[in-house]
């Protein structure tokens, strides 16, 4: 019962916050009026570039380990990662998605797609498998 608890204490806690950066996203772009630019396709690109944006950083390192950013290339991965997540929760809100309940369905079906019993350790895709 206590771990019920916890895990719906969780879920709430995480819902809330999504709920907030909602709300901060949404006051910015109503203070400039951008409403009218942030169409879902618009939204879907920008998000796009941003992850490219992010990517940028990695690029031509070896792995992109903490110890290979140095702590300026972190905080400009951070400042990406933040676009990203802005133009995501942007994104949600137009279309009216629960990004949280939207990970939870993505989550029963990556489990049914990759058994851990049958997948740990092992980065292949769901059809590379053996049934």
């Amino acid at each position: 019962m206590a771990t019920w608890r916890t895990a719906r204490c969780a879920r709430n806690a995480v819902a809330s916050d999504l709920d907030r950066l909602r709300g901060i996203v949404r006051a910015f772009v109503d203070e400039r009026d951008w409403d009218q630019f942030h169409t879902p396709k618009n939204l879907a690109s920008a998000l796009t570039v941003e992850a490219a944006e992010l990517l940028e950083h990695f690029q031509w390192l070896q792995s992109g380990r903490l110890d290979e950013l140095g702590a300026d290339k972190l905080v400009e991965v951070r400042h990406e990662m933040a676009d990203v997540l802005v133009y995501l929760v942007r994104l949600a809100d137009k279309l009216d998605v629960d990004l949280f309940a939207a990970v939870e369905e993505k989550m029963v079906l990556n489990r049914a797609k990759y058994p851990a019993e049958l997948v740990r350790g092992d980065a292949r895709k769901y059809y590379e498998y053996k049934k």
